[in-house]
């Protein structure tokens, strides 16, 4: 099984692992699922927006990263016992709204909340990429240095596919949430 080979309570980078396959492991492992797509966010109010949107939390949600902790933490631990968790965080920004200071406070709150978990000895672990802007302007995309010839396209091997930029459909075709982040259910808990 993929997380047993990952240990807990982490937060890194999501380099060889694919949103799918963390997806799967998930759901094999008995444990909560939770997918923000980000491209599309620029700001780090977006950002958490975007985050809040994604993980259904409830419509009095202080859209700060104080209040992403609380959901993340208290509110979820006071609704029941919890089997774990697998964040992914896919494509966060990196622009001059959303530059590497915010991105690494972003990065603490679920550092902090891995630490939350850790001390309740529940699983948490987040994945997450980044988007550059080499990857906007199209600079990834392979040069020849030979002369120019017809060219054969051949399809990036789904590990590569998700390197050079995410996969925008892989949402889709997500459920929309596990039951404990139902927000009735945080509703009922508080």
């Amino acid at each position: 099984m993929l997380l047993q080979n990952i240990r807990p309570n982490v937060v890194q980078a999501i380099r060889a692992y694919r949103p799918e396959d963390l997806q799967q492991a998930a759901a094999q492992a008995g444990q909560h699922f939770l997918y923000a797509h980000l491209a599309d966010a620029g700001s780090k109010q977006e950002v958490v927006e975007r985050i809040a949107e994604q993980f259904m939390f409830p419509e009095h949600f202080g859209k700060n990263l104080d209040a992403l902790y609380d959901c993340m933490t208290d509110l979820v631990h006071k609704s029941g016992p919890q089997p774990g968790f697998v964040v992914v965080l896919e494509l966060l920004p990196d622009n001059a709204k959303f530059d590497r200071e915010s991105r690494e406070q972003l990065l603490d709150v679920f550092r902090e909340a891995a630490d939350y978990w850790s001390d309740r000895r529940i699983q948490f672990r987040c994945f997450y990429s980044c988007q550059y802007p080499a990857q906007e302007a199209g600079i990834w995309e392979s040069r020849s240095l030979e002369p120019a010839s017809p060219a054969i396209e051949k399809p990036l091997p789904k590990s590569a596919a998700n390197k050079a930029g995410g996969n925008p459909n892989f949402g889709l075709n997500l459920p929309l949430m596990c039951s404990a982040f139902d927000t009735s259910a945080w509703l009922n808990a508080a």
